[in-house]
């Protein structure tokens, strides 16, 4: 039978009880919940002795100090997490440069995980999670209007000014960690889908994040990798660090978003992370790619760096922060470079955040039809301030209302597609589940 999880601590009665609340706040009036939630016995998915806000996407880590969202339900041996995020949407792409490359629609983006964990005698810990989404029927084949973005098909042709949909099956994965003593572990992850060790945690399990309705357009440089069809990562933590291989899948998924994609483990990466304290999580990663795209053979060196922060401002308030830069090393064509920062301040009901993306993309992968601009680099940048406000509570969940502004740069060579200083906008109803 599934209850929620509470303090295993026995108290004797409500006064004691009450005396052990403000001990606690007295002794640390910003007490931090990763540490209330280690000593409740909900420990990281990878290691018995860090706690569950390090859990990020895949094998990644976030800062300890990250806020967590989810419901929690435990049995007998098994501890379970329900987390997502669903926006039902408009969003309106250049909406002042009709006459050019633009689009607008009303759409669904969401993503569902449902994740458990168990002991496996003392020093053994055992995880699945799944993330599941109906993109493919609340946002369709040919994804969303999103200006600058690129990658996948639908239909056979590349996608342009549009981000794909995720697949329905987004993760299946399984996990043992083994310690060997309080400082150090080793793990095994396999995903079919999964994550490889590539790339800062992904944009939708990233706190400062989590309230844009939007991929980056940086997405594919810095964290597109979070859907493999086959994945297999051997790591070890070693204290505040943490050194991880995977072999997985280079293919991208294909446009059938509700299949299964045939495992071919013909890529690699490696990834060293390292957490220097509760408010930090910092790697860096290479991999090689095999023939990631299907409209362009060829093969992929990808590398990338970055840093996330999280911090409680206080009781009701908290700074979540990325910085990110990912390279795209094609192997007969010019290296591109990707930037992002991005930025979340909570308090209360009312959210804030930002992101700028900065990206290079060649006029073939934008699909242009002058052959001088098929090799030549663009710099595109976007620009996005947003707000959510949360508007009343279902239970455990949230529902929010919130609208964001899209400000494009881009060379003047591309004002013939794109107009001069495109612009976007979007409103949106958020469900989400609240902080635990």
């Amino acid at each position: 039978m599934l209850a929620p999880v509470f303090a295993q601590e026995k108290i004797p009665s409500s006064l004691d009880s009450n005396r052990h609340k403000k001990a606690m706040i007295a002794d640390n009036p910003m007490q931090k919940p990763m540490n209330m939630m280690h000593q409740m016995g909900m420990p990281s998915a990878f290691s018995k002795n860090l706690p569950m806000n390090r859990n990020g996407s895949g094998t990644g880590w976030l800062p300890d100090a990250s806020p967590m969202n989810g419901i929690m339900l435990h049995s007998d041996k098994w501890m379970y997490m329900l987390h997502g995020n669903l926006f039902l949407r408009y969003t309106n792409q250049n909406f002042n440069n009709t006459e050019k490359r633009n689009g607008d629609k009303i759409d669904a983006p969401n993503w569902f995980m449902f994740m458990g964990q168990r002991n496996v005698g003392k020093k053994g810990l055992f995880r699945f999670s799944t993330m599941l989404s109906l993109d493919p029927l609340t946002v369709g084949g040919a994804g969303y209007p999103l200006l600058f973005q690129t990658g996948e098909t639908w239909k056979g042709n590349p996608l342009i000014d549009r981000q794909h949909p995720h697949d329905l099956f987004s993760e299946l994965s399984v996990s043992y960690t083994q310690e060997l003593s309080k400082k150090t572990d080793v793990f095994l992850y396999l995903g079919y889908p999964g994550e490889p060790a590539l790339g800062p945690v992904a944009f939708m399990h990233r706190p400062s994040a989590l309230a844009n309705p939007d991929a980056p357009i940086s997405h594919h440089w810095i964290d597109a990798t979070h859907v493999t069809f086959g994945v297999a990562t051997l790591g070890v933590r070693l204290d505040k660090f943490k050194i991880e291989g995977s072999s997985f899948t280079g293919k991208e998924p294909n446009e059938n978003r509700y299949d299964f994609d045939k495992p071919r483990f013909d890529s690699y990466s490696g990834r060293l992370s390292f957490n220097p304290s509760e408010n930090w999580a910092l790697q860096v990663s290479q991999a090689f790619i095999k023939n990631p795209e299907t409209v362009h053979a060829g093969n992929v060196n990808r590398t990338t760096a970055s840093a996330i922060y999280s911090v409680l401002l206080d009781a009701k308030s908290s700074l979540n922060a990325t910085v990110a830069w990912g390279r795209n090393a094609p192997d007969d064509e010019k290296a591109s470079n990707a930037v992002l920062l991005e930025g979340e301040w909570q308090s209360g009901k009312t959210a804030l955040y930002g992101r700028y993306d900065m990206v290079q993309k060649s006029g073939e992968e934008l699909v242009l039809d002058q052959p001088l601009y098929m090799d030549r680099l663009f710099y595109m940048n976007a620009l996005t301030l947003g707000m959510n406000y949360d508007l009343f509570d279902a239970g455990k969940l949230k529902i929010a209302g919130g609208g964001q502004f899209i400000f494009y740069k881009t060379n003047k060579d591309l004002e013939s597609y794109y107009g001069k200083n495109p612009m976007g906008f979007e409103l949106f109803l958020r469900l989400y589940p609240a902080k635990m």
